[in-house]
């Protein structure tokens, strides 16, 4: 029997208006998207309607960096937004296939509480759910009471331990530890639950949860770090990466570099789904998808243009320059984003830019790879990359919304399903089911009957 022919996977990353900088001014944007639950309810179910595997939102624990310049915070649309878990726990309700994925931070979180709440989605969403896991780059210590930003090494480390221990609460309990039995009055089997007593370098829990497992075992894990840690994190822990490349040959360098260190933990290549952004801006010719992108890019404002600029060039007085001069050298070093600094690097040193080109290129997607053109060139860029070792998933970056997801699932995904590259319909009721991704063992339940079977042995 001929295999299955291999099949894309696609998340809809959604920035409450769009993903251009200056988003919330075109025509077609929803300007007070960040706090409007039915703008969020229409994009899943459009995302559904197009049978996305998920929909994901980033996050970080405290307000935008640029609130530290009052001209760009008058003038940018990403100060508000709702948070991840408590918006995924309604718009689950209005849903019943697509998955949702939520940013939470290992530094700035409690693994208890984190644990509990996630749990607590996979069972509201009913298996859907999944932990975008980020060790956050900026530093928000302010916010949170604690002596300062943790170095990146120091973030990686606890990320680490916290991934492990929150997997660790998850087993508390077995799949049928719930017995529920009304006649004998039974509704709890003790034996089937399982003390965590974890003692680590960063934290000491004892658990267990006060959540039963999740449905699917744990939520899926995703991690978007592409730094050494990040990439290493990923290779053990992860099982879909985000990442933001912008040729074909850094994307395949990453997507070979991830796969080929998970034999190390003992996973196969296809327990890890690598999924690029794409920043898609649409057209009926050419030229109609140029003028998109060209109008798109005239919205964003001078004071918006250098702010975008000061935030990578920090340290550097670029007062004596214009837009128009080469962009200089990016500072070298950061304990901030590392895998993000080494893309736009390379993007301004790759493609000789001005300082206008630079703004422009990140105003878009912030480095992510941004495709220009028809509906079939779209699909052509993507088909590309899905085919030649480059990605498993592509994580569709909508310049405007509702439009730019509407666009795409109604222009882009018909000729994906026509060349065979995508689904026509789910697969299965979670997320794991629809990304093809197995439902993890209890590992404590594993460890207690191997302590009970080396004391009988013994």
């Amino acid at each position: 029997m001929a295999s299955q022919k291999r099949q894309m996977r696609l998340g809809a990353f959604i920035m409450a208006t769009g993903h251009h900088i200056a988003a919330w001014r075109h025509p077609d944007a929803q300007a007070d998207a960040g706090l409007n639950i039915d703008h969020y309810r229409d994009l899943v179910q459009t995302a559904e309607r197009g049978k996305f595997d998920l929909v994901f939102v980033a996050d970080s624990p405290a307000g935008w960096e640029r609130a530290k310049d009052p001209e760009a915070l008058r003038r940018t649309a990403q100060g508000a937004h709702f948070e991840p878990v408590t918006l995924w726990a309604a718009l689950s309700q209005v849903t019943s296939r697509i998955g949702f994925v939520a940013t939470a931070s290992t530094t700035y979180e409690d693994p208890y509480l984190l644990a509990r709440k996630f749990a607590s989605l996979d069972y509201i969403s009913k298996g859907r759910a999944a932990w975008n896991v980020v060790t956050t780059g900026a530093d928000v210590s302010k916010n949170f009471s604690i002596p300062g930003h943790p170095a990146h090494a120091d973030r990686y480390a606890r990320a680490e331990e916290f991934v492990d221990l929150v997997k660790g609460l998850w087993d508390s309990y077995e799949d049928d530890a719930f017995i529920r039995d009304k006649e004998s009055g039974v509704y709890l089997d003790p034996d089937k639950v399982h003390q965590l007593d974890h003692k680590g370098q960063f934290f000491s829990v004892s658990g267990p949860l006060n959540v039963g497992r999740p449905v699917q075992g744990y939520p899926v894990i995703v991690q978007a770090g592409a730094s050494e840690a990040g990439r290493e994190l990923a290779a053990r822990t992860a099982e879909m990466i985000f990442t933001a490349n912008q040729t074909l040959e850094d994307a395949q360098e990453f997507y070979s570099d991830v796969k080929g260190r998970l034999a190390r933990y003992g996973r196969s290549p296809d327990e890890l789904l690598i999924s690029p952004g794409i920043f898609p801006v649409l057209g009926g010719t050419e030229a109609e998808a140029k003028a998109n992108y060209d109008y798109i890019q005239s919205l964003v404002h001078p004071s918006v243009a250098w702010n975008i600029l000061s935030r990578h060039y920090k340290g550097v007085d670029l007062s004596a320059y214009s837009l128009d001069d080469p962009a200089p050298p990016l500072p070298d070093s950061t304990e901030l984003n590392k895998s993000r600094l080494k893309l736009v690097t390379d993007l301004v040193s790759r493609n000789n830019m001005t300082l206008r080109e630079f703004y422009l290129a990140v105003a878009t997607a912030r480095g992510h790879r941004t495709v220009v053109g028809t509906p079939e060139q779209v699909a052509d860029a993507m088909q590309k990359w899905f085919d030649n070792g480059a990605a498993d998933a592509f994580n569709i970056m909508p310049p405007i919304l509702p439009t730019g997801l509407t666009d795409f699932v109604d222009q882009v995904v018909p000729i994906l399903r026509k060349r065979g590259l995508f689904r026509e319909e789910y697969e299965g009721a979670t997320l794991r089911e629809n990304l093809g991704l197995r439902r993890p063992p209890n590992g404590l339940a594993l460890k207690a009957q191997q302590g009970e079977a080396a004391r009988a042995a013994g």
